[in-house]
């Protein structure tokens, strides 16, 4: 049975592809393979299959059931087969895969790597060349580039990817020590384009030129990597390159071979490798900056290096050795033109708000002129609360504004302060404006990301320009962004979450909400008391085995969502904490009286959004049979269970079902499982849900029976417009109504911008403020 990961992953016996299943059991075959017959921690594993602190509750139950999986196809691919076959072992901490290293590619690939660079050390290029073509030939593309198209970032593969790289300038280097840079030439200036950083292989390629008579296009290589190299790092090549092209300008003659080795024998390669080094650099990434300076460039003159290193080496002035007088001139400028140039660019780490901010058309006297007053004070206030929190605007058209964290001081918790600030002008200016039919709404929206940006400064008086694609990326998350809402990026959220509590959303384009500042303790919230409420009879349902529903009230603004996420986050790190699970009621086309009931089902199967379907059936079959130990006990409810997590959606058609009898299936599911594990169910915006499956949401408190079942909703004034008499008069339900927020009239909101305007106007004429208005 041979394994191959360098390209897509495959499997093979006797010539046949062995079936490695869904996505999740080809990760776990995959990381195994890349640390083959070494034990792999089960925490590891479930790192790489999720991300770090981003696995699910039934994360390790997926990977069992992953492993089981692999085991099978295994298995019954290598038949009987003797006790050295491929065995995927359980081996503490996690799980082991022995296999014998020469079946797997990989392992092929560093032996053949090895003994290749040995005989380079030893001055016997001939023998190395064909051992690192052969090496090459393995690849069929990036390593598991069929995980790597499913979002898998693993930092194994970046370094095995920069490893290929490394042994492919071996290669180049073997074949220029033999004499053969006409036949390497092609595939050097594909490589080249492919990784125009590196420069090794830019060296290679201008002594490859160099010895085939085109000396001014090696000098035109030079030049070209030393732009990319000043534009893109602010650095001059490293000594070593400055040295050779020096020495082309001389026409060294060290540059030449002293001899022509024979030509290297003929290797025999198997059926299934890829002959051609030219297609592996084609499907090279490019931007990778790594590379290695293992071996000297055969024909180099003597002290110098493959490569000036990596991108955050310092540069050196050139040492022209013995080049016309007009040379060192030109390169004596055109050091200290990279000098300037690098010491006014600097990279940065930065958090990005996009911020637009919307005024009720009802405000002011409809006045152009006070208008744009209001405007202006918007964008007043939008820079006094960046800068109260130690940002930096850099930018406001209309009413969309820029800021940036940890421009001038960047710190570990620039993140934390950007998404405080969005949430501090979004208290301020979003909110209801009027009384009565009168009533209108101003609203914010805000973006947070986070990455690196390229700051550019022409003069000490002239602020900076900032460059990065992060900017971009923020303006884009702003567009997907529903009004009075503050979303982040992932990275933001991994960066700020220890502070700020968030709630995942359902689109994927803005993933994280951020709903407030995370309390430090009871006593240190607003809602101390309504979180203690729910603390305590989340521990009266689980201690009495008997259910129950909890329904926060509240309008926009109140916190319900955040006091929700504070209990989630509370009761999921209990250590013999309850099963929670967590689903929001959406409109538009999730609006099916299913969709919250899928959704919570899927939860409690570990199903994610892009598993597929036979993975997804058989997790409910798992999880069903589970309940139901007996086949005939089992089948009547996994039938209806299925329209809850079919592919299709929730609103397949249903063949003899109707809603009803799914959501009565669903209700005695969670009945039944309450028994055997505390179950706690967590629901925002209830009030969007339809009438069938708010009576589901209902009937759960009076239907489960006995069982620690905790279900807490959140739902908005309008709830009680639909249903008046929702929980009332019924055991085990308890309402807890938040206080809605204060309101301001449009007169005050008003005021309030215009004194803004003024006093920054009066400010910038050098007269005093308006104390009032401080």
């Amino acid at each position: 049975m041979q394994f191959r990961v360098l390209g897509p992953m495959e499997v093979v016996d006797n010539g046949r592809t062995v079936g490695l299943g869904g996505t999740k059991q080809r990760a776990t075959l995959g990381f195994l393979l890349l640390n083959a017959n070494k034990a792999v921690a089960t925490s590891q594993l479930l790192n790489a299959l999720w991300g770090v602190d981003e696995a699910p509750m039934t994360a390790r139950k997926i990977l069992q059931n992953a492993v089981y999986g692999l085991r099978g196809a295994l298995s019954a691919a290598r038949g009987t087969a003797g006790a050295g076959a491929a065995t995927l072992l359980t081996q503490p901490p996690g799980y082991m895969m022995r296999v014998d290293p020469e079946k797997v590619d990989l392992h092929l690939f560093h032996a053949w790597v090895g003994q290749g660079r040995e005989m380079l050390s030893k001055g016997t290029p001939e023998a190395a060349a064909p051992l690192l073509r052969d090496a090459l030939a393995l690849w069929r593309g990036p390593a598991l580039a069929d995980l790597v198209e499913n979002g898998v970032q693993w930092p194994e593969l970046i370094a095995l990817q920069n490893t290929r790289l490394n042994v492919m300038e071996d290669y180049f280097e073997a074949q220029l020590a033999c004499g053969r840079h006409h036949e390497i030439l092609a595939e050097l200036e594909t490589m080249v384009r492919a990784e125009p950083l590196r420069e090794r292989s830019c060296g290679q390629l201008m002594l490859a030129l160099y010895r085939c008579g085109r000396q001014a296009d090696a000098l035109a290589e030079y030049s070209r990597v030393r732009a990319v190299l000043v534009e893109n790092l602010g650095l001059e090549p490293g000594r070593g390159l400055q040295r050779l092209q020096q020495s082309i300008l001389a026409q060294d003659a060290s540059l030449a071979l002293e001899r022509v080795p024979e030509r290297m024998p003929a290797r025999e390669t198997s059926a299934g490798d890829a002959p051609a080094v030219a297609r592996m650099v084609l499907g090279a990434p490019a931007g990778a900056t790594g590379s290695s300076a293992e071996y000297q460039p055969a024909g180099w003159p003597s002290g110098t290096g493959g490569d000036s290193g990596s991108a955050g080496a310092a540069a050196v002035a050139a040492e022209p050795a013995g080049a016309a007088g007009a040379a060192e001139t030109a390169a004596a400028e055109n050091g200290s033109v990279a000098a300037g140039r690098r010491a006014s660019t600097d990279r940065r780490q930065v958090s990005v708000v996009s911020l637009r901010t919307r005024l009720a058309p009802s405000l002011g006297s409809g006045a152009e002129q006070e208008l744009d007053d209001l405007l202006d004070g918007a964008a007043l206030l939008v820079r006094e609360q960046v800068e109260r929190f130690g940002g930096t605007v850099t930018a406001s058209i209309g009413s969309v504004s820029l800021a940036l964290f940890g421009l001038d001081d960047p710190n570990e918790d620039d993140a934390t302060r950007a998404v405080l600030a969005a949430l501090a002008v979004r208290d301020v200016l979003d909110v209801s404006t009027g009384s009565g039919g009168d009533t209108a709404q101003s609203t914010v929206q805000a973006a947070i990301t986070q990455g690196e940006v390229l700051l550019r400064r022409r003069g000490r008086e002239e602020g900076p320009t900032v460059v990065g694609a992060v900017l971009d990326d923020s303006q884009a998350l702003l567009g997907a962004v529903p009004e009075g809402e503050v979303r982040v990026s992932d990275a933001v959220r991994r960066a700020s979450e220890q502070a700020i509590v968030y709630r995942r959303c359902d689109s994927a384009a803005a993933a994280w909400q951020a709903l407030g500042a995370r309390s430090a303790g009871s006593s240190g919230t607003e809602q101390a008391v309504e979180l203690d409420v729910l603390r305590g009879l989340s521990q009266r349902t689980r201690h009495r085995g008997v259910p129950h529903l909890v329904t926060i009230l509240g309008e926009t603004g109140t916190g319900k969502s955040r006091l929700l996420g504070e209990f989630a986050r509370w009761a999921t790190e209990k250590p013999d904490g309850p099963l929670v699970l967590t689903a929001r009621a959406s409109e538009g086309r999730d609006a099916s009286p299913l969709a919250m009931a899928g959704r919570l089902l899927s939860a409690y199967c570990g199903v994610l959004p892009d598993d597929e379907e036979d993975t997804v059936h058989a997790a409910l079959e798992r999880e069903v049979r589970a309940l139901y130990p007996s086949d005939g006990a089992a089948e009547l409810p996994l039938h209806r269970l299925r329209p809850l997590v079919a592919s299709a959606g929730v609103d397949v058609h249903f063949g003899e079902l109707c809603p009803g009898e799914v959501l009565g299936a669903w209700r005695e599911f969670l009945q039944e499982a309450a028994q055997r594990r505390p179950i706690t169910l967590c629901v925002d915006d209830l009030h969007r849900a339809p009438d069938m499956a708010l009576d589901a949401v209902e009937e759960l408190a009076e239907s489960a029976g006995v069982g620690p079942l905790f279900v807490v909703v959140c739902a908005g004034p309008e709830l009680l417009a639909r249903r008046p008499s929702w929980a009332g008069g019924k055991s085990h339900t308890t309402t807890v109504t938040l206080d809605p927020p204060q309101r301001i009239t449009n007169e005050q909101l008003v005021e309030f911008l215009l004194s803004a305007s003024r006093n920054e106007a009066l400010q910038s004429i050098g007269e005093p403020r308006d104390p009032a208005a401080a």
